[in-house]
C-alpha cells in the first residue's frame, strides 16, 4: 500500500513549488517507506510514497504508459491484474514493470472510465493525461482506501490523507460544525464532508475528471441489493456451494503478494474462517494475529487460541492494556483525522505495529462480513422491532429482545428499561432510517456539550433529512434487512470502520489491510440472497455459517457474535495518562477550540470520576469530547512542519525540462 499526492493547475499552467510537493509527500512516509516519487510539469505534481508488495525491485512510482503521456500515482492493489495483464498484453499493450499500478494504467488507456467496472480490488489513484491536460482521479467500490482532497483558488490539491493537504500554505485549516453534527449522530461525516471545512473526501465508487477548467465528479457503482422479486431462486445448498467457490476465490487472489501474507484473529466466525480457508483450502503455512485484554468482558484469547491450535498457525499475539489504550490514543487520532466515539481503534494500532516488528506488510481481514452477512444486533433488533410494531401490545414479542441480550434481561428493572428503549419510534415502520433511528438519537444526545458557537453555526441543518435526500431511488422496496445493511455499509463501515479501525491505524504502521468479503462478486452475489438466509429466526450469518460449519471447530461457529470493543473510562482515565487528558478537557482549552460547553464538560468529567461503570452514552462522550480536542490540537493548533531536508533517494520526473533524472 502506498500514500498519494498532488497539485493540478485547474485552469492554466502555473508554477508548482517541488518543495511543496515533497512535503506532501512527506507527510505520507508511514503508507510507503520504501521508495519516494514525483512527477511535474507545468500544469500537475504528483506525488507517491510507495510500500512495496509486488514487483520489490522495478515499481516504483510514478509510472507511465509506453509513450509516457500518460502518469499513474496509484495506493491500492488490484487482484485481477494478471488476469487483465495477459488480456492487455493479446491487445498489443507493452509493459515494463510487472505491477498491478501499471495494469491499471493501461486499463485506463484502453478502456477509460470503464475500466473501473473490471478492477477487482481496493484502490485511490491519480492518472494525468499530458497530451489531454487531464487529470483522472477514482477510488474504489466500498472506500477501503482513502483520497481526500480541495480547491484552493483554481487549484486542485489530492492527497491519501488530510495532513498531506495541510502541508500547503493555502490550505486553510478551520473545524467544520455541520461535519461535527454528523460525527456526533452517525459516529462520521456524510457523502464527501470531512472534519475540516474546504477539505473533501471523494467518495467510494465514484470518479472526479478535472479537464479545461472544469471539474466533474460521477458514480459508477453502488452496494447492489435487489428486491425480494429479483433474488435468488437456487436452493440453500446450491448457494452454499457458490458462496464457498467465490470465497475460496476472494482469499486466495488477496494471497498474491511477493511478500508473506499473514491474517487478523480475533477468535470471531469472520476471521476465524479466512485462517481456515488459507490454512485448509489453499495449503498455506500462515501467521495469525490476536489482540488481548487484560479484563475478561474485552478479552477473546481463549478462542484464538482454539482456532490456532486446530488450524496449527503461528499465532502472534498483543497484550491492549488499559495502560497503553490510554497512551497511544493520541497517535491514533493524528492518523484517523476525525473525532472517535470509541477506542476500539486503538488495539488495532497496536497490533499492526506487532505485524510490521514480525517483519509482515501484508494481514487478511474479517472486515465486511457483518455488513455483507447480517452479522450485527442491530439488524436482529429491526426484525423483532418490525415483528413486534405489529402487534405493539404484545410482551411476548417485546420479550424477543432478551435472546439478543440475554446479559441485560437479569432483573425486571433493567427488562423494561430495554424494552422502554427499543419501543421508541415503534410506529414509525416506514422511516427509511427506521433500523438506525433509535441508535442515532440516542449518540445525538452528546451534542447537548456542543458550545453555543458550534450550535449556532450548525443552525437549522437536519443531518437524517440530509441523509434521505441521498439514498437509492428504489430504496422503499427493498427488504428491512437490506435497508439496514446499506445503512450500515455506506455509512459505519465505509466511514468508520474502512477508515479508523482498518486503512488508518494498519498503515501508521505500513500495513496493508486485505479484505476478502469485500470482494466485489461477493457483495453482488449476497445482494441476491433472500433475507431468511442471511438471519435465519434470530440466527446471524446463517449461510456463512453454513459455509464453515465442517471447517471450524464448533465452539466458533455457533458462538454468539461478540462485538470488538475495547476499554473506555479504564483506559483514558487511567492515572498515568491524567495529565494530558486534564489539559486537553481543561477550561483554557476548551475555550481556544470553541466546540465545547467547558462547565457542562467539566461537570460531565467530574461524574465520570466518580462512578465506576460509565453508561454507554457517557462512555461515547468521554472519547468524542477528548478525540476533538485532541483533533485541534493535532491539527488546527499545533500542525507539525514536515522536514524536506533528509537524505532520502527520490525518483524525480521533471518535465518542466523536459528530462528524465534522480535527485536528492
Amino acid at each position: 500500500m502506498c500514500g498519494i499526492a498532488g497539485i493540478y493547475n485547474i485552469r492554466e499552467p502555473f508554477d508548482i513549488s517541488m518543495d511543496t510537493l515533497k512535503s506532501m509527500t512527506n507527510a505520507l512516509n508511514h503508507r510507503g517507506p520504501d521508495d519516494c516519487g514525483i512527477y511535474l510539469d507545468d500544469w500537475v505534481g504528483l506525488g507517491h510514497t510507495r510500500l512495496s508488495v509486488i514487483d520489490l525491485s522495478s515499481g516504483v512510482q510514478p509510472i507511465h504508459n509506453m509513450d509516457k503521456t500518460k502518469w499513474i500515482v496509484y495506493n491500492g492493489e488490484v487482484y485481477n491484474y494478471q488476469e487483465l495483464h495477459s488480456d492487455l498484453r493479446k491487445l498489443g499493450h507493452k509493459f515494463y514493470t510487472t505491477t498491478d499500478s501499471e495494469v491499471v494504467l493501461h486499463m485506463f488507456e484502453e478502456k477509460g472510465i470503464n475500466c473501473l467496472k473490471e478492477l477487482n480490488g481496493q484502490f485511490a489513484f491519480a492518472i494525468w493525461d499530458n497530451k489531454k491536460k487531464e487529470l483522472f482521479l477514482a477510488r474504489d467500490r466500498v472506500g477501503i482506501r482513502p483520497l481526500h482532497f480541495s480547491i484552493i483558488k483554481d487549484r486542485l490539491l489530492f492527497a491519501s490523507e488530510i495532513k498531506s493537504l495541510f502541508m500547503n500554505k493555502n490550505t486553510k485549516r478551520e473545524i467544520d460544525p455541520i461535519a461535527f453534527d454528523q460525527v456526533f449522530t452517525f459516529w462520521s461525516t456524510l457523502a464527501d464532508r470531512t472534519p475540516f471545512k474546504n477539505i473533501k473526501e471523494l467518495l467510494p465508487a465514484h470518479y472526479m475528471i478535472v479537464s479545461n477548467g472544469k471539474v466533474t465528479i460521477k458514480k459508477y457503482w453502488d452496494v447492489p441489493f435487489y428486491p425480494e422479486i429479483e433474488c435468488t431462486k437456487k436452493s440453500l445448498h446450491e448457494n452454499i456451494d457458490e458462496l464457498r467457490s467465490l470465497l475460496i476465490d476472494a482469499i486466495k487472489i488477496r494471497l498474491r503478494a511477493d511478500v508473506q501474507v499473514g491474517t487478523y484473529l480475533s477468535g470471531g466466525l469472520d476471521s476465524s474462517a479466512i485462517s481456515a480457508m488459507v490454512a485448509k483450502n489453499l495449503n498455506r503455512q500462515i501467521s495469525t494475529f490476536g489482540i488481548r485484554f487484560e479484563e475478561n468482558d474485552f478479552d477473546e484469547g481463549n478462542y484464538q487460541k482454539l482456532v490456532a491450535s486446530s488450524l496449527n498457525t503461528k499465532h502472534h499475539e498483543i497484550m491492549a492494556s488499559n495502560e497503553k489504550i490510554g497512551q497511544f490514543f493520541p497517535d491514533v487520532i493524528r492518523h484517523c483525522e476525525k473525532p472517535l466515539l470509541r477506542t476500539a481503534p486503538v488495539p488495532l494500532f497496536l497490533l499492526s505495529q506487532k505485524v510490521r516488528e514480525k517483519q509482515l506488510k501484508v494481514v487478511l481481514t474479517g472486515e465486511g462480513a457483518d455488513e455483507v452477512f447480517g452479522g450485527y444486533n442491530i439488524f436482529r433488533e429491526t426484525k423483532i422491532r418490525n415483528f413486534w410494531a405489529k402487534q405493539p401490545d404484545s410482551k411476548k414479542r417485546a420479550a424477543l429482545l432478551g435472546r439478543l441480550y440475554p446479559y441485560i434481561f437479569n432483573n425486571s428493572r433493567q427488562k423494561a428499561l430495554l424494552q422502554s428503549f427499543f419501543s421508541k419510534g415503534l410506529d414509525d415502520v416506514e422511516n427509511p432510517l427506521y433500523s438506525h433511528l433509535i441508535r442515532w438519537n440516542n449518540t445525538a444526545k452528546l451534542k447537548k456539550f456542543f458550545s453555543d458557537e458550534i450550535k449556532s453555526a450548525i443552525g437549522e441543518y437536519d443531518c437524517y433529512e440530509n441523509l434521505k435526500q441521498n439514498l437509492p431511488s428504489d430504496f422503499r422496496s427493498w427488504s428491512s434487512l437490506s435497508k439496514a445493511q446499506y445503512l450500515e455499509t455506506t455509512i459505519f463501515l465505509s466511514h468508520y470502520l474502512l477508515s479508523s479501525q482498518g486503512d488508518r491505524v494498519a498503515m501508521a504502521h505500513s500495513v496493508e489491510i486485505r479484505l476478502p468479503f469485500l470482494d466485489p462478486r461477493i457483495l453482488d452475489f449476497m445482494g441476491k440472497i433472500p433475507s431468511h438466509w442471511k438471519i435465519r429466526g434470530l440466527n446471524e450469518k446463517y449461510i456463512l455459517k453454513k459455509c464453515f460449519q465442517n471447517n471450524l471447530p464448533k465452539q466458533i461457529v455457533n458462538r454468539p457474535k461478540h462485538p470488538y470493543r475495547a476499554p473506555i473510562k479504564q483506559s483514558l482515565l487511567h492515572q498515568k495518562h491524567s495529565h494530558f487528558v486534564k489539559e486537553a478537557v481543561s477550561e483554557s482549552s476548551l475555550k481556544k477550540s470553541g466546540l465545547f460547553d467547558h462547565k457542562k464538560v467539566n461537570k460531565f468529567i467530574n461524574k465520570l470520576e466518580s462512578v465506576q461503570t460509565p453508561s454507554e452514552i457517557d462512555s461515547m462522550g468521554l472519547v468524542g469530547i477528548l478525540s476533538s480536542q485532541l483533533l485541534y490540537q493535532q491539527f488546527i493548533e499545533n500542525l507539525p512542519a514536515i522536514d524536506n531536508s533528509n537524505s532520502k533517494e527520490w525518483f524525480i520526473v521533471d518535465r518542466r525540462s523536459e528530462t528524465l533524472e534522480n535527485r536528492n
